[in-house]
């Protein structure tokens, strides 16, 4: 496929060395910030970038320009603006933020310069997972690269607009992917959502309008203000736009990611991208975006993964990265894993995710392990009420987590019951 076909894939290959500033130029880069800062307001990057219907890659969909648009107009120079790449990718299942950050680290550079014009920020903060240490070496060296060629700086090609990027590790906690609890790590305190409003685009970092964008997000800009907003459209297959990073993990031949149309079939993505299952092994359900959307079983292959048709199917798109649950996978095991997860990653700070999500996983753990009683299942279908309804807690932790445990005690329950009755899990007796 040509680069037009691939924008955000065309010049990536994680396992070499990145490409330099010479080599990004060459291919295409900085083609955006020359025609954004020579030809373009702020407002006319605002205009492309809503037009072309991009959505916020992170997992949340929410409209990329339209996020923008409430930032304050005033000038970078009159008022202190941040603008921060979410690559604090700690998702489970999920590892595409992993492959831009490594494969090609100018082409988020890039993506922050334009998104940093548009809302007139000239401070922007790369919050990365800790545990990231290639992007990190890459990312820094891509930095200081930009840097020397004047791509980041005072009055980047004389337009009188001037940005920089500083980079901050994270500490290791799932809460910082949400937004304002990743800006109150930044601030050094304890990485606790906060009430809104106000909002980050009018009161974020330090009190200053702050912007969080996802790492995919941001490596779209480049190609969408050099091509347009009708071009990015087109690339999609129904009434979002652009491509969008599908990957499969689980007992499939061919697990990884690929940059695909957006609204491609689930099962195009695992028959032809990923080779198909396992000899021996038959797909039974799978988590359509990371641990924290609701399992869909077979029957949904063929639903579009796009936003809106996988809401309506029953779950989220998420990260666009699956999960497979295969035949010989114990779905209570798997429940019990990811649940322990998140009871393990709340951040403390509202008593029914905090209470609640360890009892959770306790709960499983019995059934697990055959000490389950028959009341169980109601329980657990209880906490799936009280802590997966949004506005019980402070933010979207709680709720994402009884995603999965709310659709697989809908899918599963044959499974549940069978533990209870047979005093633990019936595959492992079996093996």
């Amino acid at each position: 496929m040509s680069p037009s076909d691939r924008p955000l894939t065309a010049m990536i290959d994680a396992s070499a060395a990145p490409p330099d500033c010479t080599a990004y130029e060459k291919a295409g880069g900085w083609q955006a910030t020359r025609k954004a800062l020579k030809t373009c307001t702020p407002d006319d990057i605002i205009e492309i970038v809503t037009q072309s219907k991009l959505r916020g890659r992170g997992g949340a969909g929410f409209g990329t320009g339209q996020k923008w648009s409430f930032v304050p107009k005033k000038p970078a120079s009159e008022q202190r603006k941040y603008l921060i790449a979410n690559a604090d990718e700690m998702e489970p299942g999920t590892f595409k933020d992993r492959l831009l950050l490594e494969g090609n680290p100018l082409q988020l550079i890039e993506g922050m310069l334009l998104a940093a014009y548009a809302i007139q920020a000239s401070h922007g903060i790369v919050f990365l997972r800790g545990e990231y240490h290639l992007a990190r070496r890459r990312l820094e060296q891509a930095i200081e690269d930009a840097r020397h060629n004047g791509w980041l700086g005072e009055n980047i090609l004389g337009a009188g607009f001037s940005f920089d990027i500083h980079m901050h590790a994270g500490a290791g906690r799932y809460i910082c992917g949400e937004e304002t609890a990743l800006l109150t790590a930044l601030e050094g305190r304890r990485a606790t959502p906060r009430s809104k409003p106000p909002f980050p685009q009018t009161g974020g970092l330090w009190g200053a309008p702050s912007v969080v964008n996802n790492v995919e997000t941001l490596c779209n800009l480049p190609h969408i203000v050099t091509n347009g907003a009708r071009w990015f459209l087109s690339l999609g297959t129904g009434a979002d736009g652009g491509t969008k990073l599908y990957g499969v993990s689980g007992r499939v031949r061919r697990p990884g990611a690929w940059e695909l149309p957006i609204g491609t079939p689930m099962r195009e993505i695992i028959e032809n991208h990923a080779a198909g299952m396992q000899p021996g092994y038959t797909l039974r359900a799978f988590l359509p975006g990371g641990a924290s959307t609701a399992f869909l079983d077979a029957t949904a292959l063929d639903v579009a993964m796009d936003y809106s048709s996988v809401e309506k199917a029953g779950s989220r798109l998420g990260t666009g990265l699956a999960i497979i649950l295969d035949d010989r996978t114990c779905p209570v095991g798997m429940l019990h894993n990811l649940e322990h997860f998140f009871a393990q990653e709340s951040c403390g700070w509202c008593t029914p995710c905090r209470d609640g999500l360890p009892w959770v996983a306790r709960l499983l753990a019995a059934i697990e392990d055959g000490t389950g009683e028959s009341d169980d299942i109601e329980q657990l279908r209880r906490h799936t009420k009280m802590l997966g309804t949004p506005g019980r807690t402070f933010c979207a932790h709680a709720p994402g987590a009884m995603a999965p445990l709310a659709s697989g005690l809908k899918l599963f329950r044959d499974d549940f019951a069978a533990h209870i009755t047979g005093h633990g899990c019936p595959m492992r007796h079996a093996a």
